[in-house]
């Protein structure tokens, strides 16, 4: 009977964590995440491209893709991107340029 109700118990524990987060909690987990990028971005006005990209917590990130402008007077408004990474355990913002995943344009 000891096995049984043990056995039991371990499984509504589990049953439990594994539950999802409601989807109003995801979202404002999103909000939090792209506040954070948005903030550590060097970009004029970004804006996200796409959704953010989840990672398994065993790695910790969660990575958006942003857009915008280069403030930089020389750059002259051109377009740009960066990659954010937002570390779930110290709800850190770390963005790096990333140009190169938008395909290069051909000139005639």
């Amino acid at each position: 009977m000891k096995v049984i109700t043990l056995t039991l118990l371990s499984l509504t524990a589990l049953a439990s964590q594994a539950q999802a987060s409601s989807p109003d909690a995801w979202a404002a987990y999103d909000k939090t995440v792209l506040a954070s990028c948005t903030k550590a971005s060097g970009l004029k006005s970004p804006k996200p491209v796409g959704t953010p990209a989840q990672f398994d917590d065993r790695v910790g990130f969660t990575a958006v893709l942003l857009q915008g402008q280069y403030p930089q007077k020389h750059m002259k408004g051109q377009q740009g991107s960066e990659l954010c990474l937002y570390n779930k355990q110290s709800k850190t913002a770390f963005v790096t340029e990333w140009d190169s995943i938008r395909p290069a344009t051909k000139t005639h």
